[in-house]
């Protein structure tokens, strides 16, 4: 059976989760969307698959063994995030982490976090988990006030990266950054005040602390790491991007 209707209640549903940060977290899953991201999805997670028609023509062989609800063309733009949309869609269960689960599945000896603070733009986010999985990162611990994860312009961003890098969103940061600590991870807040950091001489348990891209980490964070480092650079440029210099710290520390 294929649903026409954009006034349908599955459809509505999966427009109100692909617009909606609350709706996710209320009912505990998101929107993927493409081919490749659909290749992605662990199968445990995966809770309902939408295909359009022209997909099932296109791609039909793909879609055996997998129980989809098919849409009209017109159905699935409307459902769609994308200007041009692939033609497949699906709702994906949340994943649940916390932070004493990554600190303890780390690798002793070699491991390296990422603690974000307010970070704004889907794409940094998104660019960050994904070079953190290329990167071997332990895990990723943000504020709650940073733009929402699951948010369908950060899924994309990840490319896949958001199913196999753990992360956790917590209310208080400050804990967050007091039990990498009592587990002797060395935190590093990248900060425009601090040192010169040189290559070689990070920790090889750590934790790197990066900021809002506009104003930075917060006093009361940047406080609490033990060393304040910069990234060296020539010419006028004062900063980075915030997920390139979260890119250039985590390989400094994996290529040491």
């Amino acid at each position: 059976m294929i649903i026409t209707s954009a006034s349908n209640e599955q459809i509505k549903k999966v427009i109100q989760l692909k617009e909606k940060a609350k709706v996710r977290r209320n009912e505990g899953c998101f929107v993927v969307e493409g081919i490749k991201m659909f290749s992605e999805i662990p199968e445990s997670d995966l809770q309902e698959v939408y295909v359009s028609e022209q997909f099932e023509k296109e791609h039909g062989e793909a879609l055996k063994g997998v129980h989809y609800q098919l849409v009209s063309d017109s159905v699935f733009k409307k459902m769609s995030d994308t200007v041009t949309p692939q033609g497949i869609l699906a709702i994906v269960k949340m994943k649940v982490y916390r932070v004493e689960d990554i600190i303890k599945e780390r690798k002793e000896g070699k491991s390296c976090f990422v603690v974000l603070d307010r970070l704004q733009d889907p794409g940094n986010l998104g660019t960050i988990l994904r070079t953190g999985e290329g990167a071997g990162i332990s895990g990723l611990i943000m504020s709650r006030d940073c733009v929402d994860i699951y948010s369908p312009k950060v899924i994309r961003s990840t490319m896949g990266s958001i199913f196999r890098v753990p992360f956790v969103v917590v209310d208080d940061l400050k804990d967050a950054v007091m039990q990498l600590k009592e587990h002797n991870i060395v935190t590093y807040a990248a900060h425009l005040q601090g040192e010169l950091y040189s290559s070689g001489n990070l920790s090889e348990d750590c934790a790197f602390l990066i900021g809002n891209e506009a104003r930075g980490l917060s006093d009361e964070i940047a406080e609490l790491s033990d060393k304040k480092i910069k990234i060296p650079m020539d010419g006028k440029v004062e900063s980075l991007n915030a997920a390139v210099a979260t890119a250039i710290l985590m390989y400094a520390h994996k290529m040491q």
